[in-house]
C-alpha cells in the first residue's frame, strides 16, 4: 500500500527558500505554475462552468460569485489541486495525512470593497491546520483586489476564528499577494487575510481550495457528488486525496 504522505513529502517541487517563506510569513506566491498554453483552456472551462452552474452550487454574495466543486467540472482543473508543490506545502504545514476539503471558483466583481481580515479555521478545530490555496486565473494586483495578508499572523493565538478587529491591524501591516495569471498562492489558514478593493473596472477570477487533516470534515462531500466521468479519470493519488 502506498504511503502517500511520505511520497509527497519527499518531493522536490517546493524549494527550501519557498518553504521557509511560507512558514515565516504565512503565505507565498508560486509564480506562473500554470503556463499560458494550459491556463487558456482552464480559463475557458472556468467561464463555462460558472455560467452553467445552478441551484445551491452557485452563491452570489455581496462582493463575489462562488461556484462549488471544481473537481467534477472538468479535467482542466485536476492539475490545480494535484500540483506537486502544493501537496508538498500541505505536508509541511499540516504535518500529517490530509485530504481536499474544497475547490471552488470565486469571481470578485468590479467595484467590490475590501473584505475584512479573517482566519479560516479555529486552532481547536479538527480541520486545523488548514492549508489554503488560490490559483490566479486572472492576474492578482493591488488595484483588482489581490488577497491581503498580515505577515507572521499565523503564529498569533489570540484570534480563534472569524473577523479580525480593525484595531489590531494597521494598513501598513497588510501586504497584497500579487502575481501574474497562472500563479498559485499558498497560505496557512490561520494567517490573517482578506481580498482587497477591486477598483480595476473588471471582475477578477480565481480558483480557491483548502486541504485539511484527514480526520477533519471536508467542506464538499466529493464522494457523494462524484460523476462517472470524474471517477474514470482520477489517479490513485487523486482518489486518496478525495477520500471522505
Amino acid at each position: 500500500m502506498t504511503d502517500w504522505f511520505r511520497t509527497m513529502a519527499a518531493g522536490n517541487a517546493l524549494s527550501t527558500q519557498t518553504a521557509d517563506e511560507l512558514q515565516e510569513r504565512g503565505f507565498v506566491v508560486l509564480p506562473e505554475v500554470m503556463p499560458p498554453y494550459r491556463l487558456a483552456p482552464l480559463s475557458t472551462a472556468y467561464d463555462a462552468a460558472v455560467e452553467s452552474a445552478t441551484g445551491s452550487d452557485i452563491k452570489v454574495g455581496s462582493t463575489s460569485t462562488r461556484v462549488t466543486d471544481f473537481v467534477n467540472r472538468g479535467p482542466e482543473f485536476d492539475e490545480v489541486y494535484l500540483h506537486p508543490a502544493l501537496l508538498q506545502a500541505c505536508c509541511l504545514v499540516i504535518g500529517a495525512p490530509f485530504k481536499l476539503s474544497s475547490l471552488q471558483a470565486r469571481t470578485l466583481r468590479s467595484g467590490s470593497p475590501a473584505q475584512g481580515l479573517h482566519v479560516d479555521v479555529a486552532r481547536h478545530s479538527p480541520d486545523w491546520p488548514l492549508l489554503g490555496f488560490i490559483l490566479m486565473v486572472d492576474e492578482f494586483r493591488a488595484d483588482n483586489g489581490a488577497t491581503r495578508f498580515v505577515p507572521g499572523s499565523h503564529r498569533r493565538q489570540d484570534i480563534l476564528v472569524g473577523d479580525i478587529p480593525g484595531t489590531l491591524v494597521a494598513d501598513g501591516d497588510q501586504i497584497p499577494a500579487c502575481g501574474p495569471a497562472g500563479s498559485l498562492l499558498v497560505f496557512h489558514g490561520s494567517a490573517w487575510h482578506g481580498h482587497g478593493t477591486n477598483a480595476s473596472g473588471r471582475p477578477r477570477r480565481s480558483l480557491q481550495g483548502a486541504y485539511i487533516p484527514r480526520a477533519g470534515r471536508a467542506g464538499t462531500d466529493f464522494a457523494a457528488r462524484m460523476q462517472p466521468a470524474t471517477r474514470g479519470r482520477l489517479s490513485p493519488l487523486a482518489q486518496h486525496l478525495l477520500a471522505p
